[in-house]
């Protein structure tokens, strides 16, 4: 096989110039030999045309892990455009991978399953998509590959979170939401939580300042879920975590206030007026609004707190696409 011999100073930028030209063999990997390193090159008379040393030599095979960058360049080599623009975005959660077939890539799914083994060779399961079912909102999923298990723990931001994703809704790509909250969130904070799930937004919180979270969860299996991944993180947790199973509306409006009041409110649930109810100084309430009824949404919040003899700030942040033109967003309410 060839291979362009240069000097190890000039190693990187022979490199780059080979991939310019499309002459770099990426699946291969370089060798270094004493004071030479040896780049992998495809079979081309331009290589001698441009002056360089090529050799015949044997190097190493890359995983095809490090080869693909992600599911559709290992499909490109398998479908059509038409094909991948049928992809959807799949979640990558503890060690199950989890993906959406559209009808029309049903007849592929062979070799979906085997893109996804490339691209994440440590993944354990491969669970597909269905429906969001029930007030819990869980979805239902089939096992197309791997261990016949719904159950796993995922990392994220420094804290595990184990889910059972046939009994609690978890969403992973909230990773870095959860880690702005952290980040606004200050010490010796008490904070309401509601609609708490498996706990990822309190875990992660708790686990950069040290504050006092109550929790509210419906879900008998979130709470379980979510006990567990207290003692699971026990000895990173800053901060403390009081669970409480129930209602959000039948517990919250027994309590009282807090500095900082965080919900993940659930699709087709009005919470604000509760939310900004318990809150001294923030809130942070989550909805899905039209990109059309924005300023509708900010003047409901504005009106809401006038109700309630408040002042406030507000700023509408997106979050994630829902669907076309409709948006996963955040509301930070600052408060008078």
């Amino acid at each position: 096989m060839p291979a362009v011999r240069v000097q190890k100073h000039e190693a990187e930028k022979v490199k780059n110039i080979l991939k310019k030209l499309g002459l770099y063999d990426g699946k291969r990997r370089p060798k270094r030999e004493e004071t030479f390193v040896l780049l992998p090159v495809v079979s081309s008379p331009k290589l001698k045309e441009l002056g360089f040393e090529v050799v015949d030599v044997e190097l190493p095979f890359r995983p095809e892990r490090q080869i693909y960058k992600n599911l559709e360049s290992v499909l490109a080599e398998k479908f059509t455009k038409e094909d991948l623009a049928y992809l959807r975005r799949y979640d990558i959660i503890g060690d199950i991978a989890v993906i959406q077939i559209p009808k029309e890539l049903e007849h592929r799914q062979k070799d979906i399953i085997e893109a996804l083994l490339i691209v994440h060779p440590f993944i354990k399961v491969i669970a597909k998509k269905g429906f969001h079912e029930g007030k819990f909102r869980v979805r239902e999923y089939e096992i197309i590959w791997g261990e016949k298990r719904l159950t796993t723990v995922h990392k994220e931001n420094g804290v595990k979170i184990k889910v059972d994703l046939g009994k609690v809704f978890f969403n992973p790509r909230m990773k870095g939401e959860r880690y702005r909250l952290a980040q606004l969130v200050q010490d010796g904070e008490r904070i309401l939580l509601m609609f708490a799930g498996v706990l990822p937004y309190a875990l992660v919180i708790a686990r950069f300042k040290n504050v006092e979270i109550t929790a509210i969860e419906l879900n008998k299996d979130a709470v379980r879920l979510g006990l567990e991944n207290i003692q699971l993180n026990k000895d990173k947790l800053k901060g403390k975590i009081e669970v409480i199973y129930g209602d959000v509306f039948k517990v919250v409006p027994k309590l009282g206030t807090f500095d900082r009041v965080i919900s993940p409110t659930p699709k087709g649930v009005d919470a604000l007026n509760l939310a900004l109810s318990k809150a001294e100084k923030w809130v942070h309430y989550y909805d899905f609004v039209h990109e059309d009824k924005f300023d509708e949404f900010k003047r409901r919040i504005e009106e809401e707190c006038q109700k309630l003899g408040k002042q406030c700030e507000v700023r509408i942040k997106k979050i994630a696409d829902y669907k076309p033109h409709v948006y996963k967003v955040c509301a930070d309410i600052k408060l008078f």
